[in-house]
């Protein structure tokens, strides 16, 4: 089986990482990795494909920056020449990226089945162009890989064949579960000067808080008056540029209690969540690890397709609403400990480390039995014969 893994961006590094391992060592299957440049920033995408022993791409779109528009069209216009040269059987997709969407819409218009790994997931708002690209996604695919019963659900609600939809579980959880030793190895509390004192990590990117100076500045005036703990703040490009831009940045770096610094690897990235008291971030990917790592988060959007952590009492949204960023980060300092008890004695709902291997053995069952194709929906002939 000829297996092409289409990735773009960092936290698709990490959910195809262990699946590109099996993959990469499976005699029965050719591998092919894409990478389609659209995290165009070298040292955040490099250092993730080497710290997780990632073979090097057989190609790189080099799409760059660009809207949303143009980055799923130029992701599509590049991908098309290549899946013809490479004629892969199957074109593995994650997440929610205009990468996810492009390559999928690319390989099903030229009848290359999809496999969508992290289907399902929801956030009910349409105005975050990740529920498009996930929505649109999960419809053109041929088989999807839901990481929680909660994606299932949602799947199943939307009319999708039940035949299509596997609850796999998470293969990020996989990945953190793999590197538990990397993670303790690293020594990079010692690097930022707050081993063994309390902080909290920050991360901004969302374009929606960073792309508009009201938003942005509400959340640097929520950090300054954060003055009781220490703040480490990985400054992702996209923000320090806004930060520039909004003369905003000096404002940080004269605040002594917030260490600004540029974007961390993988297992340092884990670290500084794991110790920390709390994490106040707007990504996907943040929360769900904060969640499986025990670590309150409290997250600057007001919806997230990751409900589980709301749920479970791992998470809470606050928009940009400086009142409750304060007041919840506040909130979960003097509950820390008690939090992350809870959520490491609670109920896995990502899965039991596996993913990557059940994905795999589902790959090669429907494609050796010839039931992975693009084609009609044998559901849909089933609901039509049943009413006449």
């Amino acid at each position: 089986m000829r297996l092409m893994v289409v990735i773009g961006v960092r936290p698709q590094v990490i959910k195809a990482a262990p699946l590109i391992d099996l993959l990469s060592s499976d005699s029965e299957i050719e591998f092919q990795l894409v990478h389609s440049g659209q995290h165009y920033d070298y040292e955040m995408s490099k250092i993730f494909f080497n710290e997780l022993s990632l073979p090097d791409p057989i190609v790189n779109l080099g799409v760059g920056s660009g809207s949303h528009a143009e980055q799923t069209a130029n992701i599509m216009l590049r991908i098309e020449p290549v899946i013809r040269k490479f004629n892969p059987d199957v074109v593995v997709v994650f997440g929610d990226a205009n990468t996810t969407l492009a390559g999928a819409l690319a390989a099903v218009k030229m009848h290359v089945p999809v496999a969508h790994v992290e289907a399902g997931l929801r956030s009910w708002d349409l105005s975050m162009p990740e529920e498009v690209n996930r929505v649109l996604t999960d419809h053109c695919s041929q088989v999807l890989y839901a990481p929680t019963e909660v994606a299932v659900g949602n799947l199943r609600s939307e009319g999708i064949p039940e035949s299509m939809i596997l609850l796999s579980g998470d293969t990020m959880y996989d990945s953190i579960l793999r590197h538990l030793n990397d993670i303790e190895s690293s020594n990079i509390l010692e690097k930022l000067g707050v081993s063994g004192e309390p902080y909290i990590v920050v991360t901004a990117h969302r374009a929606e808080n960073v792309d508009f100076f009201e938003n942005l500045s509400r959340i640097v005036s929520a950090l300054l008056k954060l003055r009781s703990v220490k703040i480490v703040f990985p400054v992702h490009p996209r923000t320090m540029k806004r930060l520039v831009e909004y003369n905003l940045k000096h404002k940080l770096e004269e605040a002594s209690h917030i260490i600004v610094t540029k974007p961390l690897g993988y297992f340092d990235m884990l670290r500084l969540i794991r110790d920390a008291k709390a994490v106040l971030t707007d990504s996907g990917g943040i929360q769900k690890e904060a969640f499986i790592l025990g670590t309150p988060c409290i997250t600057m959007r007001n919806r997230t397709e990751w409900v589980e952590t709301i749920m479970l009492g791992g998470n809470v949204l606050v928009g940009t609403n400086e009142k409750l960023i304060v007041s919840e980060v506040t909130h979960a300092l003097k509950e820390s400990e008690t939090i992350r008890m809870r959520l490491l004695k609670n109920v896995k709902p990502y899965g039991d480390g596996h993913a990557s291997e059940r994905i795999v053995e589902d790959l090669k069952m429907r494609y050796f039995s010839g039931s992975l194709k693009v084609g009609p929906i044998k559901a849909f002939d089933l609901a039509i014969s049943s009413r006449s």
